[in-house]
């Protein structure tokens, strides 16, 4: 079957290229002339007819199936002058260009034809969110622009608080949630406090989030996907950008090695950016009101990378990141972690063929400790190391498109913990997987068809399990104004966090990868209570997403999306176990002797997005209704425990706005008002003295000092108080030189100082809030 599988793509493949050959090809490359950086999501076409292309990520187009003659190619882009060529092909030819691309010196405000038309038009965008770095720097933003902060108001996403929030998008836990940059995996993207991502927004080029139903191009994971692209450095000239704030210090610096010419010869350039926080020191001073020990949130990022391009618009890049955070509530806790990867993507353009080929060969390497300093013997440490290598390849027939690849995964996983009640336990896990998924995209000849069917097969060979994924995407142009869209498909996964997604606040998130059935509860109760029996700890989902786009007048765009996942196989901490599994425990009952068990999980909901985007003025608003289930089943009681997770969100909503002005649009004012229900947590129903005999045959409980315990009430039966928050902010933008800018942000995050719920303390009966009032002064200066 797996060969079948890999030799009909090659198949279709040879065919398609004999019948090429009656046809002339032209394909090419945009880019932006003062930078030499590739020009994505550009329409190209030839003027009076209907045939057409956008480029790609990379600055690419094709246009093939070409009948021979004469036409004039056009190049068109919002921010760029029109190109214009005109272009004579004939059979079996193929025309390869590079274009460079001249800033206009005003920004058109009407394009006929737009790449964000084609995109709505030609592509299914479904459950897809594409993040402009333009966009994130719209909200009022505490430092520089961040993404983290911008996640926060897509449709379906969540953040579970300001400080160790994590990220839950339509219902999966954050380990469900795959991060690439640059094809490379990130097992933790986010600082602990929530504000800040380990990305630099200064050097993104492009982010896209699907949030459901992805295309079989992406596996591992069974609820989400993140891929980030960096930029390439400045091919033609050194620049940079210095900025401080009251949080922290970034600086970006780029140029070539190899200098980029007119006539398109073989450059090389270097990108590297650094990022610091300084909050614990200045908030002791500037914040003393939120914590008077300072807010103890401290980290460090870097990332560099060194590209090639070639004459004929091949590219090669090495890059690599060192991400730190640590966390010091000295009485408390104590984290830190540590992400360390380096990698190399490269892009193949054929010379005789309209054939793309990509290629990532990366290593990641993740590690977080926690230390209780109250209690020496409790502690945690979790790591993830691993190698990964894909291909993809694209061939463009027409409007149609192919694209196959393969990915294979070397990871390894390991897990301590040692805490005054148990035993010192170790997970440490090696797997290996791979994978190969083939994707088809067909246009018909009108426009009003977009269907991409797709299918994958992930073998997962350290425990012999296979999953064939089908899957499937759609969009019906029912107008010019009006479009239907809907996807479906099944996903897997092993990875899974070795913290319980029932914890309310836990900033260690380590990490098991694919568990042994020993360690694993194998016989478990579905939601509907039947009996069911698995042999692996591989984890299933199935996706099912509809929707409309609306075009309600220029710049005004309305989008409604109905989804649900189905979580079949959860691996979760099992909660429950009170004995060792081993020889003298064989006779106890598996569910209080396993380190992990099996649950099910749904997430369904609905999300409205209206966005409003036209001349100097840009409005957002987001609502979310979900409802997030987990059914736990107990196989000696034969019951069943239907209960929410800890981020179960019923409504959440977002407000962006923001307007430019000025005569020379120098000012930007800003504004962001979230609202979102409260989350559940477990109540308390009373309290116990707790005695630890250590092992000790002779422990006098009757003489001695007992911890203070406390009995929990049902799981997630409460809920918290619902959250809301305003965040305004103006920049101040002056042009010194045509090169050199001076920009001042001023920030204030919580305005009307909220006090939004962290956690409470059970047993000091007090509230530990989120961030509350902050102003914050952000100065940068590009060169």
């Amino acid at each position: 079957m797996l060969k079948r599988f890999i030799y009909t793509p090659l198949f279709l493949f040879c065919f398609i290229s004999f019948v090429a050959q009656n046809s002339a090809i032209i394909k090419g490359f945009a880019y932006d002339k003062e930078s030499g950086e590739p020009v994505p999501f550009i329409n190209v076409y030839f003027k009076g007819t209907t045939i057409g292309a956008t480029t790609d990520l990379n600055g690419f187009f094709t246009l093939s199936k070409l009948k021979a003659g004469n036409y004039t190619l056009l190049i068109t882009s919002v921010e760029h002058d029109t190109v214009s060529e005109k272009i004579t092909l004939k059979n079996g030819e193929i025309i390869s260009k590079k274009y460079f691309l001249k800033k206009s010196v005003k920004m058109l405000q009407e394009v006929e034809i737009s790449a964000a038309t084609n995109d709505k038009v030609e592509n299914t965008t479904v459950g897809v969110q594409k993040i402009d770095p333009i966009v994130v720097g719209k909200l009022p933003s505490v430092g520089e622009p961040d993404i983290a902060q911008y996640l926060q108001v897509l449709p379906g996403v969540v953040f579970t608080g300001d400080q160790g929030g994590q990220l839950y998008i339509r219902g999966g836990l954050p380990v469900q949630n795959k991060v690439l940059l640059d094809g490379l995996t990130i097992y933790n993207p986010f600082h602990s406090i929530g504000l800040f991502s380990v990305f630099d927004n200064d050097i993104m080029k492009n982010a896209d989030v699907y949030s459901a139903g992805f295309g079989a191009e992406y596996g591992g994971r069974t609820s989400s996907i993140m891929d980030i692209t960096t930029r390439d450095g400045n091919k033609k000239r050194m620049e940079g950008k210095l900025s401080a704030s009251t949080f922290g210090v970034k600086t970006t610096f780029e140029g070539p090695m190899v200098k980029l010419r007119e006539d398109g010869n073989t450059s090389a350039s270097y990108l590297v950016s650094f990022k610091k926080s300084y909050l614990p020191q200045t908030s002791k001073y500037l914040y003393n009101y939120a914590n008077p020990n300072g807010l103890p949130f401290d980290f460090t990022d870097v990332y560099a990378k060194a590209s090639i391009n070639s004459v004929g618009g091949s590219k090669i890049s090495l890059f690599g990141f060192s991400f730190n955070d640590n966390v010091n509530y000295s009485s408390i806790a104590q984290y830190n972690w540590k992400n360390f990867g380096i990698g190399s993507n490269f892009l193949l353009v054929p010379s005789a063929s309209n054939l793309l080929i990509e290629g990532v060969v990366s290593y990641s390497q993740y590690n977080i400790n926690f230390i209780n300093p109250a209690v020496v013997t409790d502690s945690k440490q979790s790591g993830i190391n691993s190698f990964n290598t894909g291909f993809n390849f694209t061939k463009f027939i027409g409007r149609q498109e192919l694209k196959f690849g393969l990915e294979g995964y070397t990871t390894n996983t390991s897990f301590q913990v040692q805490n005054p009640y148990y035993s010192f336990i170790t997970i440490n896990r090696s797997t290996i997987d791979g994978g190969v998924y083939a994707k088809y995209k067909f246009i018909d000849k009108r426009k009003i068809v977009v269907f991409e069917p797709s299918f994958r097969f992930q073998y997962y060979a350290t425990i012999g399990a296979a999953s064939p994924e089908p899957r499937a995407s759609f969009k019906i142009n029912v107008t010019p104004k009006i479009r239907l869209k809907g996807a479906a498909g099944l996903y897997s996964q092993t990875l899974m966090s070795a913290n319980s997604d029932r914890d309310i606040v836990n900033l260690f998130y380590g990490f098991v990868n694919a568990p042994q059935s020993s360690d694993l509860d194998t016989n478990y109760l579905d939601k509907n209570g039947n009996s069911k029996t698995v042999n692996s700890s591989l984890q299933k989902a199935s996706h099912l997403v509809g929707g409309m786009e609306f075009t309600l007048a220029k710049g005004l765009e309305l989008n409604v999306e109905v989804y649900q996942k189905f979580f079949n196989t959860i691996v979760n901490v099992n909660r429950d176990k009170i004995y060792d599994d081993n020889t003298f425990n064989a006779l106890q009952p598996s569910n209080l002797k396993k380190t992990f068990v099996i649950e099910q999980g749904r997430a369904k909901g609905f999300d409205v997005v209206l966005k409003y985007d036209r001349k100097h003025f840009y409005f957002w608003a987001v609502y979310s209704l979900t409802y997030n289930d987990r059914w736990a089943g107990n196989t000696q009681t034969n019951t069943v425990f239907n209960y929410p997770p800890n981020f179960d969100r019923r409504h959440n909503i977002n407000l962006v706005s923001s307007y430019t002005f000025g005569k020379k649009l120098q000012w930007e004012a800003n504004i962001r008002w979230n609202y979102g229900s409260g989350f559940p947590f477990t109540p308390t129903q009373g309290f116990i003295p707790q005695f630890n005999p250590s092992n000790s045959i002779g422990y006098n409980y009757t003489n001695a000092n007992p911890m203070l315990s406390y009995l929990p009430g049902t799981l997630n039966s409460s809920r918290l108080p619902d959250y809301h928050r305003l965040d305004i902010g103006v920049k101040y933008k002056y042009q010194i030189t045509s090169r050199n800018k001076l920009e001042f942000n001023f920030v204030i995050t919580n305005v009307y100082n909220r006090a939004n719920i962290f956690y409470v303390d059970r047993f000091a009966f007090n509230c530990v809030n989120q961030l509350p009032f902050m102003p914050n002064l952000n100065i940068s200066f590009t060169f």
